[in-house]
């Protein structure tokens, strides 16, 4: 099944750690940046590691480290780099320049570390194809608060509207996931799943959380209902005894790009 859901739990609440990779998100990721203060950085790095490594550095626990243009980013990496158990994916906050990656794959070697990207800035959107297409890369997020301060744009729908569709271009060049920013709204459930319903219409993957009470509605947003399923099933099946060839269904064309969507609606179901 696709990853649907992220959930962020500041690096400053150990406390947390547990309670959150329990909480039923696909992936769990504990934050360095935003969410720690610039005198908290070193305990909160020394304990995030220290719970990734206790965990067996799972694949759905990942680490957000501070930017790579930081000198706290950078001592991030050198302790990732030294830690015996690393955690298997780095977010990357605020990542606008392919260089910066080239950079990592250098540091790296062969550490099996991939990178997921938060796209957050001007420069960071121009890039994203780019990005999207670096070997290490595997999902990449859209960073919309950071991004609407730089660009001076209300936190909505309609003013990001070219951004988002912009960077699930970039991620289905890549062939990578793609998580839309979370809800900051954590009260505004029926907020939360009709925006999250909107993303998934066009075209992301998945979508980041900030409290455990949303990753219950982001799940089930982007998991396909039983109809969804069997439409696919059924597209896939008139597709089959046509031969490969064009087919109709219900009184519908079924041709391949519809098969592909099927498809994908499958593989967001596990199938």
């Amino acid at each position: 099944m696709a990853e649907r859901s992220l959930l962020f739990v500041p690096g400053s609440r150990p406390d947390r750690f547990g309670k959150a990779l329990a909480a039923g998100a696909d992936i769990t990721c504990i934050d360095l940046e935003d969410s720690v203060a610039p005198a908290g950085k070193a305990e909160a790095r020394a304990a995030a590691l220290s719970f990734i490594a206790e965990q067996g550095a799972p694949a759905g626990l990942w680490l957000r480290i501070n930017p790579v243009r930081s000198a706290v980013g950078l001592a991030d990496l050198l302790a990732v780099l030294d830690s015996p158990a690393p955690p298997q994916t780095l977010m990357l906050p605020k990542l606008s320049e392919p260089s910066d990656l080239a950079f990592l794959a250098e540091v790296l070697g062969d550490r099996p570390l991939s990178l997921v990207p938060l796209i957050e800035t001007a420069a960071g959107l121009r890039q994203a194809a780019s990005i999207a297409r670096s070997p290490r890369v595997t999902a990449m997020l859209f960073g919309a608060v950071d991004f609407c301060a730089e660009l001076g744009c209300a936190l909505e729908w309609e003013p990001l509207l070219h951004a988002r569709s912009s960077l699930v271009a970039a991620a289905a060049e890549g062939g990578i996931g793609l998580f839309d920013v979370p809800s900051i709204d954590v009260a505004d459930t029926d907020g939360l799943r009709a925006s999250t319903a909107r993303a998934k219409a066009l075209g992301f993957t998945g979508r980041a959380c900030i409290h455990p009470s949303q990753v219950a509605v982001v799940n089930e947003v982007f998991t396909p209902t039983a109809a969804e399923i069997a439409r696919a099933s059924r597209v896939l099946e008139a597709f089959e005894q046509a031969g490969g060839g064009v087919a109709l269904l219900d009184g519908k064309l079924i041709e391949m790009p519809v098969v592909r969507a099927a498809r994908r609606v499958l593989a967001a179901a596990g199938q």
